[in-house]
């Protein structure tokens, strides 16, 4: 899968860089990572996995 250069934060980080947290990109599938590891592990969803959660979560 090519990498996509567009991951958000998560709000309650406070949008500044120093703010711990998740990003996510939703290019093709949901990816997570961990914003103070960002070379790390990403964990892949499929959209409707990933509508599933927010659906919960809302």
């Amino acid at each position: 899968m090519p990498q996509d250069s567009t991951w958000r934060k998560s709000s309650y980080s406070n949008g500044t860089p120093e703010g711990d947290c998740v990003e996510v990109s939703l290019t093709r599938n949901a990816r997570v990572r961990d914003s103070k590891n960002m070379a790390g592990e990403v964990l892949t969803f499929s959209t409707s996995a990933w509508r599933a959660f927010l659906e919960q979560v809302q």
